[in-house]
Parts: C-alpha cells; structure tokens; sequence
C-alpha cells in the first residue's frame, strides 16, 4: 500500500514520480538524466511544484489544495494541465478523489491503477515503466 505521507498537497502521488521510483530502487544516478527524490512531506517540501507560489502552503494553513477556498488555483490548473497533456495523470482530480471518498479509498485505487503487471510494484507516472522490471536510464526513459 502506498504510504498517505507521498501524496503532495498538489495531489502528485510521489510514489509513482520517477524520481521518487529511482531513490526507492537505488538506480544508479546518470548526470543529468535521473534525479533522486523521496518525496516532498518526507523531505519537508509542502509541494515541490506548488509551494513558492502559494502562500498559503508556505504558511501551512492548508494540507492539501482542496481544502483551500481558491481550489483549483491559476497555478495548479497549470500543473495540472502539463501532466494530463504528457502523463494522463490529473492533480486536480486526484485531489476530488481524496476529498470525496477519504485517502485509504484513493490510494487503493492508485495501486491498481498503476500496478505492474509483473512485480506488483508502481510504474511511474512519468514513463509507464516499472523501475524493478525494465532498464532505467533516464527521467523519461
């Protein structure tokens, strides 16, 4: 099951970004091409995408974009574009999901959504690879 502390204020599920996969599966770094993250909550980040420009995640009065009064903002309307356009993966839906049926009913649902095939492990959202099962050797790879 995926740990709740990988979802992003912003609704991205860490736990399917490549570079989280690539941290949790120790993948050789290739400079430039693979970064290494695990996470933004565990790294003290409130949202790697999202934070700088939203005072209100700056100042913590908001665990996640939906319980704001602005939801969804310019900006994650943005960043939710971008990844429905390369990734068919929507923030702003992942984050109704969380609000109208609870976490434990969203993160099932995203590991069966984006469960391998072959090792049960996640696939990045990034790639459609799982990270235990093929060759890795970039971000989008």
């Amino acid at each position: 099951m995926i740990n709740p502390e990988l979802i992003a204020p912003c609704g991205m599920n860490c736990h399917l970004c490549s570079s989280y996969l690539a941290f949790v599966t120790d993948t050789p770094k290739v400079k430039y091409k693979l970064t290494h993250c695990k996470g933004c909550r565990p790294r003290g980040k409130k949202c790697a995408f999202l934070v700088k420009r939203c005072e209100k995640l700056m100042h913590k009065e908001v665990e996640f974009c939906y319980e704001c009064n602005e939801f969804p903002c310019k900006n994650l309307k943005s960043l939710d574009q971008h990844y429905r356009k390369r990734y068919n993966m929507s923030m702003i839906e992942n984050l109704k999901e969380i609000r109208e049926n609870g976490m434990v009913s969203f993160l099932e649902n995203q590991d069966s959504k984006y469960k391998c095939h072959s090792c049960n492990l996640l696939v990045s959202v990034h790639s459609g690879k799982c990270f235990n099962c093929e060759e890795i050797n970039s971000w989008k790879d």
